[in-house]
């Protein structure tokens, strides 16, 4: 029940560049389409360390306050949302600076790089409120609310939606009217989450005023948000140099990826979301000392997130091509996509199944195995095979690139389900508790 409406919230999050990269292929055409591609992976690998630390937030939250000492889930509130000011700030200022640099490092086509610059800095100016308002739905997830942030992730998606066909259709501001859209939503959402917060939780009460820092539990949150933020940052630059190998096959391949990459991110958010809702029940069970549910929970979830993800792969696979003419009306860029969706939709099962297992480790703390084992499988076996298997000696063209990742899957789940039977993970919280009823299990 809890994971419920982070599944639906997740989903909605995901509308966003859904919705936005429907409207720019079937407005503005396959090359916009392909700009608007390029820029996420760019977005991701700046945006990524600090989304990282910020888990980290959460995850000290549920387990204070499963602990039920409230003062320290005010504190780390407190400084979550200083670090968020100040580092959001310095890093739209670094995105905006080098964004065209960026590009060109990457090798982008030269008919969709302006588009892309434009798309990238109007986007990183708006990050402030992106970070905010991703952030308070975790602190309230974190204190066992999940359906406050559905509510305000379902009022910004539409507003994205009206905001995008205004400034797309209306106003003809291209490109820009998209990345506008996203921003305005996102910040009209975060004032929307704060007056509802200031209002109706006596635990939340955010004020410029009132903000302090604590160095103690900003430390705790590093400790277990650092990992993660790594993780993610090498996880994004890896999506970058899988850009770079798309790249070569030129713009049909690159809008094909974009789209293909959309619908698969929407695919795999029930998995994520399983996996969210899993961390703050571990995470408050062991702040509780309660260990001995975390393993039926685990158990429970890896069943429940595997059927979603049998049954989103049926759908990719015989509704994959109506699904990628959404984006766009070229037969050759839906044939490129359908491949993709074909190959990677085949394998969510254990792309579930190893998300589950991350999800248990991140909320009991644990999170630096999982990011060695999540750089092993991208680093040194999905890029490389997917720069090897689309070689024109392979004879795959593009479709070898897709396959690079199930084998990264395959790995990750290995290697972090072992990981998880070792056991050292009951001994990481942030809650000290006896310790011979931390390392209980049934």
């Amino acid at each position: 029940m809890f994971a419920l409406p982070i599944i639906a919230a997740t989903i909605f999050q995901q509308l966003y560049n859904v919705v936005d990269s429907i409207v720019v292929g079937n407005v503005l055409g396959k090359e916009a389409l392909a700009a608007v591609g390029a820029s996420f992976p760019v977005i991701f690998v700046l945006v990524s360390l600090l989304l990282g630390v910020s888990s980290g937030v959460t995850v000290v939250v549920s387990q204070y306050f499963g602990a039920k000492q409230y003062g320290n889930v005010v504190k780390a509130i407190n400084t979550f949302y200083v670090f968020i000011f100040v580092t959001s700030l310095i890093m739209s200022i670094f995105g905006i600076y080098f964004s065209h640099d960026i590009f060109l490092a990457l090798k982008l086509p030269a008919e969709i790089i302006d588009d892309a610059v434009d798309y990238l800095q109007i986007y990183m100016g708006g990050m402030v409120f992106m970070f905010a308002f991703y952030g308070t739905n975790g602190i309230l997830r974190g204190m066992g609310d999940s359906k406050s942030p559905l509510y305000f992730t379902i009022f910004s998606t539409l507003l994205n939606i009206g905001l995008d066909l205004l400034f797309v259709l209306v106003f003809e501001w291209g490109i820009k009217g998209v990345a506008y859209a996203s921003v305005l939503a996102q910040a009209i959402a975060f004032l929307g989450v704060t007056i509802q917060i200031n209002k109706g939780n006596s635990l939340i009460h955010f004020s410029l005023k009132s903000l302090v820092f604590d160095w103690k539990i900003f430390m705790q949150s590093l400790r277990i948000g650092l990992p993660t933020g790594l993780q993610q940052s090498f996880v994004a630059m890896g999506m970058i140099a899988i850009l770079r190998i798309v790249n070569d096959f030129g713009t049909d391949t690159i809008a094909a990826f974009t789209a293909a990459s959309r619908l698969d991110s929407f695919a795999s958010m029930p998995a994520m979301a399983f996996s969210s809702a899993l961390a703050t029940f571990v995470g408050q069970n062991i702040g509780a000392n309660k260990i001995e549910r975390v393993r039926r929970g685990f158990y429970i979830t890896l069943m429940i997130s595997s059927s979603f993800s049998v049954a989103v792969s049926i759908i990719m696979y015989f509704f994959g091509p109506s699904l990628m003419g959404m984006f766009t009306n070229d037969a050759k860029v839906i044939e490129i996509g359908y491949s993709y969706l074909v190959i990677v939709s085949s394998f969510y099962v254990v792309f579930s199944a190893m998300f589950t297992v991350h999800g248990l480790l991140r909320g009991a703390g644990d999170t630096i195995v999982i990011m060695f084992i999540t750089l092993f499988a991208l680093w040194f076996l999905r890029i490389p095979l997917s720069y090897y298997l689309s070689r024109p000696e392979m004879g795959l063209g593009s479709d070898g690139i897709w396959w690079g990742v199930p084998i990264g899957w395959s790995f990750g789940l290995t290697a972090s389900f072992i990981y998880y039977k070792m056991g050292r993970w009951k001994t990481k919280g942030v809650v000290k508790h006896e310790k011979k009823n931390i390392v209980q299990d049934n």
